[in-house]
């Protein structure tokens, strides 16, 4: 993490968030007015005092008792209209941040999602962000009043008597100084704070999703102490952050107060003397406060301001991580460029020489990997664990590039093709589908948003799922929590099927679809998949027996190359179609 939190203003904060920006301008406009309402306030006070000392009548005061009562109503309506114009403004940087920050994760793409803890991103853009309130809403107003008041007061105090003056410009850069070293300080507890926070977010989502593995091997309990100790860590960081905030604020205020009664004696003695006006020496008395009140307050706010600041910054440092840039060699070729996208129901796939490295890794994922994909054709890649089955289906989902090789489509670069388009042509079924919390019926959608709920229904009795579906408490309509854990793994998969069928894609990718299932369901999907993509390019990863399948293929893979290959069944159309070609 970049160390954005010791910035008074991030500047990739004003980059990412076009609402933050017009608020600044608005921010200083307002602190101009307020400015200039705190000297008329000190001046008119002071004018009334001095009157009313010298025993001026009354007719004299009303009119500047009624001013002074306009100033202040005006400054009051000044600071809430702030306020409130702050708060708006941090709703919409906090909605800018959050939708940049999901589209930059799905830019980013799983390879990068799987690196990171998905509790912390989800503390991050949730409870993180909603600390910026605290910074836009007091931080900053009282930023640029810090900057703003102490020089307006002290160019004031030195046209009225140099002296006060000079005392104020020699004790004024005492709080800023103070306030720095303690920030700097704040910054890395602070800092420590939201680490320990975004990790116990991060592990406490872990352990609730994985309970029931850790009750079944007895690790539940090891687990709770573990987020005890956590939670402990961060309770004690909370109130070591807490401690230095009200230090802070007592060195700030001991310094500003010894400051103030510097300047009240010097005036105090030279008003005895003679040697200054009662009207001069009230008004230097008013303004003196003044001068140091923002600057306190400011070292106050930036303790409030802090945590909201620590997550911006780990927002921007993800809003800031580079995208993925396709390797030499994976780039349009130098070929000529077709006018039209690649259609996979009758161009093939082309993969010469591919290597993938993941960051980290001793070894490639896939190692010089060349393999030719015909349309309709059935490929099995098999493999043992690790052997790079799952990286090749990744690398023809786009989710990250190869380091070396070429993947062609229809003869046309795979980097040079729109990934929207490319994507409408690919049909998916992870090992462990993900569904989301909303009804049966629309997690099928996903396969195609605009389908209809007869289209919806088809798909599921392709799949075979209609019927567990129908017997639900609302059928197609019931609603399923998260992931769908009140539904069997069998029962996943076929609606993960049934979304991939409605989807009618020509390229349809399986990654293990029946890792998780007893052997009577697995061969009852797989008899599903050969029957229901007749006609579609199928890779089914496999590393166990794939049953009813009858592969045009069989890939085998071990540390990331290609071992074996074999033919096993002609491609429909073909002479021998049908046939074993090869054990």
């Amino acid at each position: 993490m970049t160390r954005g939190t010791s910035r008074a203003v991030d500047p990739r904060l004003l980059r990412h968030a076009g609402a933050a920006r017009g608020y600044l301008v608005v921010t200083v406009c307002i602190g101009l007015a307020t400015t200039a309402l705190v000297l008329v306030q000190a001046g008119l006070l002071a004018r009334a005092l001095a009157g009313a000392a010298r025993g001026a009548g009354l007719a004299s005061l009303p009119g500047t008792i009624v001013a002074l009562l306009l100033v202040l109503t005006t400054r009051a309506a000044a600071a809430y209209g702030s306020e409130a114009m702050a708060l708006r403004a941090a709703a919409r940087v906090k909605s800018q941040l959050r939708r940049q920050l999901a589209e930059r994760s799905i830019r980013l793409g799983p390879s990068w999602l799987s690196g990171q803890r998905r509790g912390e991103i989800t503390t991050l853009a949730i409870k993180g962000l909603d600390a910026l309130d605290a910074y836009f809403a007091r931080y900053l107003p009282q930023l640029v009043l810090a900057c703003l008041v102490p020089l307006a007061v002290l160019a004031r105090v030195m046209s009225a008597d140099w002296i006060s003056g000079l005392v104020i410009l020699v004790t004024l850069p005492l709080i800023p100084v103070f306030g720095v070293l303690i920030g700097l300080y704040t910054s890395e507890r602070t800092r420590r704070q939201w680490r320990l926070l975004a990790r116990l977010g991060g592990h406490f989502l872990d352990v609730v999703e994985g309970l029931p593995t850790l009750k079944v091997f007895g690790r539940a309990r090891a687990q709770a102490e573990l987020i005890k100790r956590v939670t402990g860590e961060h309770r004690a960081a909370a109130v070591a952050g807490l401690r230095v905030a009200f230090l802070s604020a007592l060195v700030l205020e001991l310094a500003a107060a010894a400051a103030t009664a510097l300047v009240a004696v010097e005036v105090g003695l030279r008003l005895l003397a003679g040697h200054i006006g009662y009207e001069t020496a009230l008004l230097i008395l008013l303004l003196t406060p003044e001068a140091y009140l923002p600057l306190r307050n400011l070292g106050a706010q930036f303790h409030a301001s802090a945590e909201g600041m620590a997550a911006a910054d780990h927002v921007l440092a993800i809003l800031d991580t580079p995208l993925p840039v396709p390797a030499l060699g994976t780039g349009p070729s130098p070929g000529p460029r077709h006018a039209s996208e690649p259609d996979l129901h009758s161009q093939p796939i082309e993969l010469a020489g591919v290597t993938l490295a993941y960051p980290g890794r001793a070894r490639p994922a896939l190692d010089d990997v060349s393999v030719s994909i015909a349309p309709g054709e059935r490929i099995v890649v098999t493999g043992p664990s690790g052997a790079g089955k799952s990286s090749l289906l990744a690398l023809l989902l786009r989710f990250t590039e190869p380091a070396s090789g070429r993947i062609q489509a229809g003869g046309r670069d795979l980097g040079s093709i729109p990934l929207s388009s490319w994507r409408r042509q690919i049909a998916w079924v992870p090992q462990s589908p993900y569904l989301f919390a909303g009804t049966v019926a629309d997690n099928i959608a996903l396969g195609n948003p605009g389908a209809t709920p007869a289209e919806i229904r088809r798909a599921a009795r392709l799949a075979g799922a209609e019927e567990f579906i129908t017997a639900l408490a609302d059928g197609f309509d019931t609603t399923l929590a998260e992931r769908a854990l009140s539904l069997s793994a069998g029962q996943r998969q076929r609606i993960a099927l049934a979304r991939a069928f409605l989807r009618d894609a020509p390229l349809v990718l399986l990654d293990e679809p029946t890792a998780h299932l007893d052997q009577a369901t697995a061969r009852q999907i797989l008899a599903d998949v050969e029957t229901l993509t007749a006609g579609r390019t199928v890779l089914l990863v496999s590393h166990r027996e794939y049953g009813p399948i009858r592969p045009t293929r069989v890939l085998r893979l071990n540390q990331g190359r290609m071992v074996r290959e074999e033919t096993r069944f002609a491609l429909a159309g073909q002479p021998g179609a049908g046939a074993a070609v090869a054990p």
